[in-house]
């Protein structure tokens, strides 16, 4: 996570307008928050929403892995959340997998249509619902490798002890049917409010009204 952190705070500085940065501390407190209400489940795991595919929706990819990092870091030094050894792979899952996934999604479905029309709310939907979904799978995944890496030398299990025939469907099934739908709704909700009532905060926005712009017919003289 040590080069991934360095480029997105490069990026961040290079790319965030300064009427951005204050939404830069409100986006990890927003991850922080939502981030806290874990909910068991009943394969004895536990889920939770992250907020960082909005983040990276409205501030950016980079701004998102800063954002999510910054709460995840503060979860687990303060609360003894997550871990210390889990740190990284949790900073990845949630901090890159998310954003950077979601962002891509975004970007595909909603294309050039306007701010404020229902493509794009769809597709700040279907993004937050995917990319949570996949970091749920990419963290299964990595579960369920501590068996076939982590073991004695009778094949016993030192961490975790389920393999991944268990865990990366635990995983992906609470998540895909409860909490990616919950970020789905949070994303999409807080999304439609900002491009209706504060759409100049998006880090993009000055390259959507050119693109637009350019897009508008132009007169012609005889």
């Amino acid at each position: 996570m040590i080069p991934i952190w360095l480029y997105a705070g490069y990026r961040v500085q290079k790319d965030l307008r300064s009427k951005q940065v204050p939404y830069l501390a409100l986006a990890a407190a927003f991850s922080f928050v939502i981030m806290m209400f874990n909910v068991p489940i009943p394969d004895g795991s536990s889920g939770h929403a992250v907020g960082s595919a909005l983040v990276a929706i409205v501030l950016g990819p980079w701004a998102a892995i800063v954002s999510t990092s910054v709460a995840l870091v503060i979860q687990c030094f303060i609360f003894g959340d997550g871990g210390v050894t889990a740190l990284g792979a949790n900073c990845f899952n949630m901090g890159v997998v998310i954003p950077v996934s979601a962002y891509v999604v975004y970007k595909l479905i909603s294309g050039k249509s306007d701010l404020t029309s229902i493509r794009r709310l769809a597709a700040a939907a279907v993004a937050a619902w995917f990319g949570l979904t996949l970091a749920a799978g990419v963290a299964g995944t990595e579960m369920g490798l501590q068996p076939i890496l982590e073991h004695d030398a009778s094949g016993l299990p030192l961490y975790m002890p389920y393999g991944l025939g268990l865990t990366v469907p635990a995983m992906v099934l609470s998540h895909a049917f409860f909490f990616s739908i919950v970020e789905a709704l949070v994303t999409v909700l807080a999304f439609a409010y900002i491009t209706r009532f504060n759409p100049t905060i998006i880090w993009d926005y000055k390259k959507f009204v050119k693109s637009q712009g350019e897009n508008k017919p132009t007169a012609t003289t005889a």
